[in-house]
């Protein structure tokens, strides 16, 4: 059944060196929440590996029960005349003690998007999570996703990629891929790598996709303790 799914994604920009604490009170502290008071569902909670990327830094992710349901969150938030939800002031609080700020965006999934239930159900999950962001030519980030499911995600299991997410920024001009893929193991991780260099597979793929694709940038995540595809819980 396609994914009818909403998904928010957030980069956090972590102060000094509070990221460990920062992933404990948005799992443990918010997800709990979020769930009862504004029917949104954690999707997965992961540090930025530095060396991948501009650190320290997390990644959020956030599903809900598609426009309908992320229109009913924002309400819950942005009705309050301090534009902040009164049963998490101390929340908001604490939080500035961990981040500076974040960059976020609303993502719509492809039809063959796992749901944070179906990635559960399925065993998804990793020591290290691959992110990717892929820039597309205006208007083709669909016709990219769709690509996607007829050329690449078989061969991505073959070399070690378990999809965990696929979808498409919205509010833009159809030119934002975001993908996240689960990786057994660090071991597993560099054979990626090694495969993205050397496999004729992956340099096929690169080719089905040079009219569509501009240009891509991709980074490791590690997951926080709570993340709901390694515990096999939702937050």
């Amino acid at each position: 059944m396609a994914n009818e799914k909403i998904y928010l994604h957030e980069f956090i920009d972590i102060i000094l060196q509070n990221r460990s604490k920062y992933l404990h009170h948005m799992t443990a502290n918010w997800g709990p929440v979020g769930r009862v008071e504004r029917k949104m569902l954690c999707f997965g909670v992961w540090a930025t590996v530095g060396a991948t990327e501009r650190w320290p830094a997390a990644t959020n992710m956030w599903e809900y029960n598609g426009w309908d349901g992320i229109a009913f969150s924002l309400n819950v938030e942005f009705s309050a005349p301090s534009h902040q939800d009164k049963s998490l002031t101390s929340w908001w609080a604490d939080a500035t003690k961990f981040r500076s700020g974040g960059y976020d965006r609303i993502l719509i999934p492809a039809s063959y998007c796992p749901t944070i239930e179906e990635n559960i159900t399925n065993g998804t999950k990793g020591d290290v999570y691959y992110h990717e962001m892929i820039r597309t030519v205006p208007g083709q980030a669909k016709t990219y996703l769709d690509l996607m499911e007829k050329h690449w995600l078989k061969k991505a299991e073959g070399i070690g990629l378990q999809l965990a997410f696929a979808g498409r920024s919205s509010m833009i001009n159809d030119s934002e891929v975001i993908n996240v893929w689960a990786i057994k193991d660090w071991e597993t991780w560099a054979n990626i790598e090694e495969a993205y260099e050397e496999d004729d597979g992956v340099a096929r793929w690169r080719s089905t996709t040079q009219n569509v694709a501009i240009d891509w940038r991709n980074k490791l995540l590690a997951p926080s303790p709570l993340n709901p595809m390694n515990t096999g819980k939702i937050l």
